[in-house]
Parts: C-alpha cells; structure tokens; sequence
C-alpha cells in the first residue's frame, strides 16, 4: 500500500483533471509516464479504474469506488503535509528542555523573558535532570550539557565555550594557609568536579594539582558553588556562574592568572531536521552565550 500512495495521488490528479494530459500538465510531467503510472496502479490491485479513449476518461464503477475513497486520503495526506510545513517554518508550540540545575539557574532561566517577548507563541516545559536524557522516551527537544559530550546517535551543538577560575569565599581564605601559586593548593581543602583533578595554564605553562580524598566530590558545579560560599574549600566555576557573588563579595578569583580548561556547552538533538521553534531557540541562545 505505501509503495502506491504516489501512484494513487496520480490517480486522483488525473480523475481531477479529466485528462491525462492536463494532469500532466499540472503535475509537470510526461504524458507516457503519467499513464504507465496509474496502469501500474491498476495492475497492483487487479482492477480497471479508467476507461480510456482517445479524447476523455471514464471511471469504472470500482474506479469511482477507489477515486472516492483515495481522494479522501490524498486530501487528509496534503493537508498533513502542508500543516507540519507551517509548523516547521513558524516559531510556535511546545519546547521540552532538558539541562542540569546549574546552567538553568545560571544561564538559562535569566534568557527565557526576553526570548518569549520575542516569540510569544512558543511556551516551555523544563526538566532539571542531571541524567542523560532518552530525547525520545522522555518527549525531549533540546537537551543541554556541559563539558564533552559522549553521547552516541544525538546531534550535538555547542552553544558556547565557558571561561572558567578557582574560586573560594573570604571567610575560607582567611583561616586557610596563603596560596600564591598552584604548588600551595596542596596544603588546601580542593572540591573535586566530575572526578577531574585541577588543570590549570598560564600562557605556555601547564601544571596539574591531583585532588586526593577530596571532602566534597560532586558532579554539579552548582552544588560545588554552594559549598565554596559556605567556606568549604576552592572549586572550579565557570565566570558567569561566578560573577554575581564575586561582585558581592561573597566569592573571590583565587590564582587569577591559571586558568582551567574552558567549558564546552552543547544541545543536543535527536536530528538535524529541526522545527523552527527549536531553530529560533538554538540561534537565540547561541547570541545570547556568545555576546
């Protein structure tokens, strides 16, 4: 049946047109071919539709029987078509996120008011999630991650590279030993993201401070960030997840001239046909992280 759905869109042109030729015409292509079509369509179901002579065609009864049917189905088929279209086109509907709390509280969430005065039409559905989403179990369009992506069979976008530091509170630096160059981390309470030791560089130079029996190990920056305000010790943040305490006085930059690797920022999609809601969203976010 799905190999003859376009054979059977001919078949209804040419009961449309009443005419081979004119509805070649219109389907722009050739005479021959339109007839050798729809005799295959005959052919497939063992039954004549058309009465052909050389100046008109005639249904036959079960040919008008089929038109009938068929032209029902090609009509709610186009009307399929020509909807998803527009809902590809126009920047509407649903959008399903999924991201870490971290990048919602941080980057996210400060963004969506100001996209949605620009596309009112689109509304959203946050799932704050630290798993990796099934985007087709869990009805998800886009979601987002931070760091290198292992993710097989999705297609990743980075939206930006975070620049990143190593931050503590006042009152941790207070009681703790001095610390003017990487080799005094040492003898410092370290938090350990994602398991990763401290990397750091300074122009060309590179050192690594190995995190041993950290006190805190997390896998959220966000949780790091909220332990390092309540004195516990150094961690790495990214600037912008920083940048409001630092103003405050509540973190400070400490070794400002080491930096660790940037973070990468992805969203992930399950392919690249994407509707233009996911489009507008994507190309947004991609100004709004990258000023």
């Amino acid at each position: 049946m799905l190999n003859n759905l376009n054979d059977i869109a001919l078949f209804v042109a040419v009961v449309k047109a009443k005419s081979f030729r004119k509805a070649a015409d219109v389907l722009d292509m050739p005479t021959s071919t339109l007839s050798r079509r729809v005799s295959h369509l005959e052919k497939s179901i063992g039954i004549r539709l058309l009465h052909r002579t050389t100046r008109q065609i005639e249904l036959t009864e079960l040919g008008r029987t089929y038109f009938e049917r068929c032209q029902s189905i090609i009509a709610q088929a186009q009307s399929a078509h020509e909807e998803l279209s527009q809902a590809a086109e126009s920047p509407t509907g649903l959008l399903r996120l999924s991201m870490v709390e971290e990048f919602a509280t941080d980057y996210l969430i400060p963004l969506l008011p100001e996209f949605r005065r620009l596309h009112p039409g689109i509304r959203f559905e946050l799932d704050i999630n630290p798993r990796r989403a099934n985007l087709i179990a869990d009805s998800v369009d886009i979601a987002f991650r931070m760091g290198q992506i292992t993710d097989s069979g999705l297609i990743a976008r980075k939206l930006a590279m975070f620049k990143v530091g190593l931050y503590a509170s006042p009152g941790y630096l207070k009681r703790a030993p001095k610390l003017k160059t990487p080799a005094d981390l040492e003898h410092h309470a370290c938090l350990q993201l994602s398991a990763l030791d401290f990397h750091l560089a300074k122009g060309n130079q590179r050192v690594s401070h190995k995190i041993r029996n950290p006190a805190y190990a997390a896998n959220s920056m966000g949780l790091l960030k909220s332990l390092v305000l309540r004195d516990a010790g150094i961690a790495v943040l990214s600037e912008p997840m920083a940048r409001a305490a630092v103003a405050d006085g509540s973190l400070v930059r400490v070794l400002p001239d080491w930096c660790p690797p940037e973070v990468p920022v992805y969203a992930l999609t399950e392919t690249r046909l994407l509707p233009a809601k996911i489009r507008v969203f994507l190309d947004f976010l991609s100004t709004k992280l990258n000023p």
